[in-house]
């Protein structure tokens, strides 16, 4: 798996990029560092024999040799590997974009599954929705700086209304080294359930139309996981970015 810098580039900053070029671990240089010594190596000796033991004909028959292998160096299509990596970085942006879970769709259908007038009937949207809007938002922190500022900690999801104390509990309870965005969407499958069984959700049409609807927000939510998870490789990036400089 490739090594993820994401965080080292989140903000616009002077000389944030090209401080990549720097990175050791995943880079270029550890990849190549051997090959490179033993390039050295034998660049120097070749120098050395060049300038200090060849006679002056055998000078002429190096430097023909030399302009010949450079003539073929000249064929390595630098621009399309520039424009290459920069389709796939503005791929990505965009497919990112078009990853962001909106619950639009998901509340319409909701709205339209979920049956009842009454106080009962409310709280059950309103506490799906808003279950929703939690798995987005655990989501969110991971990729946005600005969400996060504004969510630093889980204490501040509470605070907001997002997550109940007791919920809290539950969700710190599940002992987990990644990004728990999907619990909300077992909360909100469960209480679908219930819902069902209550026959506040007419048919099964709906019903599975309704888990349809989630599926399709978790999924936008597990490519942003993703997108943050895996970046473009760094030795790509390292390569590229030196090339432009």
């Amino acid at each position: 798996m490739t090594v993820t810098y994401t965080a080292r580039v989140a903000n616009a900053r002077f000389c944030g990029f090209s401080k990549l070029l720097l990175a050791w671990k995943g880079s270029i240089y550890k990849v190549l560092y051997k090959e490179f010594v033993a390039f050295f190596v034998m660049y120097a000796s070749i120098s050395i024999t060049y300038r200090f033991f060849l006679f002056d004909d055998q000078k002429r028959y190096f430097e023909k040799l030399a302009i010949y292998c450079n003539h073929y160096a000249s064929l390595i299509p630098m621009s399309f590997v520039l424009g290459f990596y920069v389709t796939l970085v503005v791929n990505r942006w965009w497919s990112q974009y078009t990853s962001i879970p909106l619950p639009d769709s998901l509340m319409c259908v909701l709205s339209g599954s979920l049956q009842g007038t009454d106080e009962r009937g409310r709280l059950l949207r309103r506490t799906l929705m808003r279950y929703a809007s939690l798995s987005a938002l655990l989501i969110l922190r991971s990729v946005s700086t600005a969400v996060f500022k504004r969510f630093p900690t889980v204490d501040h999801v509470v605070e907001a209304g997002f997550m109940t104390r007791e919920e809290r509990k539950k969700f710190e309870g599940l002992r987990s080294p990644y990004n728990k965005y999907w619990i909300p969407c077992v909360w909100f499958t469960n209480l679908v359930a219930v819902a069902r069984c209550e026959g506040r959700i007419k048919d099964e049409h709906a019903f599975k139309l309704l888990l349809e609807e989630l599926n399709a927000f978790r999924g936008k939510c597990s490519m942003l996981f993703h997108y943050d998870m895996i970046s473009v490789p760094l030795v790509y990036t390292q390569v590229n970015h030196g090339s432009i400089h």
